[in-house]
């Protein structure tokens, strides 16, 4: 069990009941320490909502008993871009957040180098935490942002939910959700929006948690509330605590499960990065000619798609100059973790 400032790095104190989540609002990030972590973080009750990359750091560090374990470490060879390591791998599974896109901004120069990457033969897919939007919606928002993705070569860990969901008993299911994007994908599952009426969380019986840009305090007490009344499974569709946005971090599903699990003791299940559910999912769209020496796995989180790689036994890359690292010292990030990646590279 995580110590006291640990917990605290995970511990929603009182915010606004128009909270972020995927609408992406958030204060802006500043310098903190990565080199200590868990308890010894040093960042106490004040920075429980993550808004910095020294807090959201500390906040993966906090709950890395719940992630899986480092697997073989990384040589951390510096490389500038994707152009850089193509010569090493034949697949390229991509982040979204901080790698393809800032928030609702493109990342310069992206497109052209997967262009590149293609030109050369090699296999280009997205492989996102994006659960809070359906399958169509985010093929769309990608083409928005000037990329190319074919429906078939975009994984999402709502895809890996619903995946790990064929062998569930047909249960009610309460879903942390924004009702304004739809239950596009979901059709098949008996699903109510948990929003502001205490009797829908104690008649639900599951919970689905996959995004949260419209939930509150006051939801996650009502959520916390039902389950204290009446155990019952928690399946996480999105197990990002932070992700980067233009002005700072929102708040993502995974930062809530873990509060759940910290102090409800429930143990909820989590698909998508860094859990190999969704890699799974990757790896039958690559089909059998491609081993897993030729894959990499590219990102600019750790915790998520670092460690995701190495749960899945293929290689990595970590952008250290966009998304979560973003004018931070990465190295220290990596010393302090032990998450070391096969490459750092300054930009996609």
């Amino acid at each position: 069990m995580a110590g006291p400032a640990a917990r605290a790095a995970i511990d929603p104190v009182a915010r606004a009941d128009d909270t972020a989540g995927d609408d992406r609002r958030s204060a802006p990030v500043k310098d903190a320490d990565m080199t200590r972590t868990g308890s010894d973080s040093g960042l106490g009750h004040a920075a429980a909502i993550p808004q910095t990359t020294g807090a959201a750091f500390a906040a993966y560090e906090a709950v890395r008993h719940r992630l899986p374990p480092a697997g073989r470490p990384g040589a951390c060879i510096a490389a500038e871009t994707l152009d850089d390591i193509a010569g090493h791998f034949d697949a390229f599974l991509l982040d979204a957040f901080g790698v393809l896109n800032i928030g609702e901004t493109a990342i310069p120069g992206v497109a052209d180098r997967i262009a590149g990457l293609r030109a050369r033969g090699k296999r280009v897919m997205v492989v996102s935490n994006a659960a809070g939007l359906p399958q169509a919606t985010l093929v769309a928002k990608y083409a928005r942002l000037g990329y190319d993705f074919a429906p078939e070569d975009v994984i999402s860990s709502r895809a890996a939910l619903l995946a790990g969901m064929a062998g569930w008993p047909r249960l009610s299911w309460g879903i942390m959700a924004n009702p304004e994007v739809g239950l596009a994908d979901l059709e098949a599952l008996d699903v109510t929006y948990l929003q502001d009426d205490p009797a829908a969380y104690a008649a639900v019986e599951g919970f689905l948690l996959v995004g949260s840009g419209v939930w509150t305090a006051r939801r996650q007490q009502m959520l916390e509330a039902a389950l204290i009344a009446r155990p019952r499974p928690v399946l996480v569709g999105n197990p990002d605590i932070v992700a980067p946005c233009e002005a700072g971090f929102s708040i993502e599903p995974g930062f809530y499960a873990h509060r759940v699990a910290e102090i409800l003791g429930v143990v909820p299940e989590f698909f998508g990065k860094p859990y190999g559910n969704i890699y799974d999912l990757a790896f039958r769209r690559l089909g059998p000619d491609v081993p897993p020496e030729r894959i990499v796995m590219v990102g600019d989180s750790l915790h998520t798609d670092i460690l995701g790689a190495q749960t899945a036994g293929i290689g990595s890359a970590l952008i250290a100059g966009y998304g979560f690292f973003a004018g931070h010292d990465a190295q220290a990030a990596i010393a302090g973790s032990g998450i070391r990646p096969d490459y750092v590279l300054a930009r996609p």
